[in-house]
């Protein structure tokens, strides 16, 4: 159940920093936390009410790779659906809204119905639907503004670290022309786990700027996991339906 769950709302707790960033122009002059932040909202605009996203999405792990298609429905700030396929099959489908997650998978008959203090107790950190919305349009998962954060320089790009008591600490890395998004990562280093996403491409429409091409690395004490995720195309402000109904005869899971 966990792979097809990493893939329909993606991981938002797991990685390693591996990769070389790549900075369009460099970041060369330091900027104070609030200055990056200012600069990063007035740049940051994302203007719809739906979207609809064909992707491929790749999952890699120390025992297994699969790559999928994956059909992306946004209701921006209302609810989400992600359908995944295999040979135009659909294995599994996720719809998530603010206040809950539903999901099922075919290949096992299982499924989930819960609210995101369960899902987040799970998967060992907190989950809401902001945090995977942001995520999928190559936002902060968090408002910048609500946290304190030092500033710095690194492999030319702006970066920002929280500055806080709580054991998650959050860095983010953007860009020094368009302060667009280029990784983000979570650590927590008493359970020696992390989130790394990587932002390598991006698309621009007239409702704003989107990933075209994103990764997440994942690594654990368990294990390293993999995820790539290539936006094929986007189309947006269309009116879609949002159909999700558990097939008969799947058992529910109970997460303790």
């Amino acid at each position: 159940m966990r792979k097809y769950l990493l893939l329909l709302v993606l991981p938002l707790f797991f990685a390693c920093k591996s990769k070389s960033l790549v900075a369009n122009e460099k970041a060369e002059k330091n900027l104070s936390a609030e200055k990056i932040i200012k600069n990063y909202y007035a740049n940051d605009k994302i203007d719809f009410s739906t979207a609809y996203i064909k992707s491929n999405v790749s999952y890699k792990d120390s025992k297994q790779s699969q790559s999928v298609t994956a059909e992306i429905k946004i209701k921006k700030d209302e609810m989400i659906l992600v359908s995944i396929r295999f040979l135009g099959i659909t294995m599994a489908k996720a719809l998530i809204t603010p206040d809950r997650v539903q999901y099922y998978e075919k290949p096992n008959s299982k499924y989930f119905d819960g609210d995101y203090s369960t899902l987040s107790k799970w998967l060992g950190a907190e989950l809401n639907y902001q945090k995977i919305q942001n995520l999928l349009l190559g936002q902060p998962l968090d408002n910048l503004r609500e946290y304190k954060y030092t500033s710095s320089i690194f492999e030319n790009l702006y970066a920002l670290e929280t500055v806080n008591k709580s054991t998650v600490k959050q860095s983010y890395f953007f860009d020094a022309s368009q302060f667009l998004l280029k990784m983000l990562t979570l650590t927590e280093e008493s359970q020696a786990k992390s989130l790394t996403v990587f932002y390598q491409e991006h698309s621009n429409y007239p409702q704003g700027t989107l990933p075209k091409r994103f990764s997440i690395e994942a690594a654990q004490q368990k294990g390293t996991s993999f995820i790539g995720v290539d936006y094929k195309s986007v189309s947006f402000n269309e009116d879609f339906s949002f159909p999700y109904s558990v097939p008969s005869g799947f058992e529910r899971i109970n997460i303790d």
